[in-house]
């Protein structure tokens, strides 16, 4: 009987939003997507997949955007979809695996290391910067979820990436020191530091890998809300997907000895020099996340704005299509590109940076 009650609490899980518009795996008819695999600085192999218009005038030069996957997932999960729907509005994108996960080379799988992530957005404005009919001073990254954090620390260090959109946004660093709203003390982080030190020395030794955190592989009904959450889209039809060389067990789930690397992690620190280069921060309003995006829009310089999604969770703006505000991407990208080959609708005309300025974009083509 008790597994027939967990049972029926997962498929009440995965049905419950049957109207929700849902969509991770969305394909589109009028986009060529190629694989693509370039160098970082670490001379690794970092893997994407390149979208663009089947009808493209490869004698002009587009604006790109490069989008990052949440941590633990692969660029299958969340990040093509917004490559996918960005393409179909005229940009060149990128969406990648970051180095140690899905395609991308590194070893040991799943590991920890912020500095290498944030080099794997600069490599991918190397890789697209190459190409003939990319604008290269018209670069822009999506990051979603903890690949927020880590596109803002690229974008410190690295002037080509000219507009930063963040989405349900993780400080991988805030979040691994303090927890969800400061929740984690001092003893608490001390602890796993001691844990995380001792399994070193194992491994060292020839012992196993222990991975940590990560979405759980199973549920019942006294689970609580945020894993329940991220149960519903990486281990359900909606947004699983298992990497070649993973398991159901390691999907999703960094190595412990590497996962106290975020403790070091501040992306936050010196936001401000980002300016005047603009900045997107979208959360959902309902989001168990939202602080780290208000967090970063306070520690921002101008031009920048926090837009909070109406009715939506942190996951909500993975794959909810009906949530998920394109348009405002859109509108976003394309009134911060140097480029003349982007067409902006009329009702774009201008842009609202915050509450006491305007940003005149009367030199875009309008459709």
């Amino acid at each position: 009987m008790k597994k027939l009650l967990q049972l029926l609490f997962v498929l009440f899980l995965t049905t419950s939003n049957v109207m929700a518009k849902e969509d991770n795996f969305y394909k589109s008819d009028i986009l060529k997507v190629k694989k693509v695999k370039f160098n970082n600085l670490y001379d690794m192999k970092v893997a994407g997949n390149l979208f663009f218009k089947k009808d493209i005038d490869k004698t002009k030069k587009y604006p790109a955007i490069i989008v990052g996957h949440p941590m633990g997932a692969v660029k299958e999960q969340s990040a093509n979809l917004y490559a996918t729907k960005m393409a179909e509005r005229g940009f060149i994108t990128l969406s990648i695996d970051l180095s140690y996960w899905g395609e991308s080379e590194g070893k040991p799988r799943n590991l920890v290391a912020p500095d290498v992530y944030a080099d794997d957005f600069s490599a991918a404005v190397d890789y697209l910067s190459s190409l003939d009919f990319v604008d290269k001073d018209s670069i822009g990254v999506i990051g979603i979820c903890g690949s927020g954090s880590f596109a803002i620390s690229a974008a410190k260090i690295d002037d080509r990436i000219k507009a930063i959109a963040t989405i349900s946004m993780y400080d991988m660093g805030a979040a691994s020191r303090n927890g969800l709203k400061k929740s984690l003390s001092l003893k608490q982080r001390k602890e796993i530091i001691k844990t995380a030190s001792a399994q070193r020395l194992k491994e060292f030794n020839g012992e196993d890998t222990i991975y940590t955190g990560g979405t759980p592989t199973e549920i019942n009904e006294k689970s609580d809300p945020i894993s329940k959450e991220f149960y519903d889209f990486y281990r359900t039809e909606r947004g699983k997907v298992i990497p070649k060389g993973a398991t159901n067990e390691t999907a999703t789930r960094p190595t412990l000895t590497s996962n106290v690397k975020f403790m070091n992690f501040y992306p936050f620190n010196d936001i401000e020099t980002i300016s005047p280069r603009p900045m997107l921060f979208i959360t959902g309003d309902k989001a168990h996340s939202k602080e780290f995006s208000e967090d970063a829009y306070k520690k921002a310089a101008e031009p920048k704005e926090l837009y909070y999604v109406k009715g939506a969770g942190h996951v909500d703006l993975y794959d909810r299509v009906d949530l998920i505000p394109f348009d405002k991407l859109e509108k976003f990208f394309k009134n911060n590109s140097g480029s003349t080959n982007v067409c902006v609708h009329s009702t774009y005309m201008y842009e609202q940076i915050n509450s006491n300025s305007e940003k005149s974009v009367k030199n875009r083509k309008k459709c």
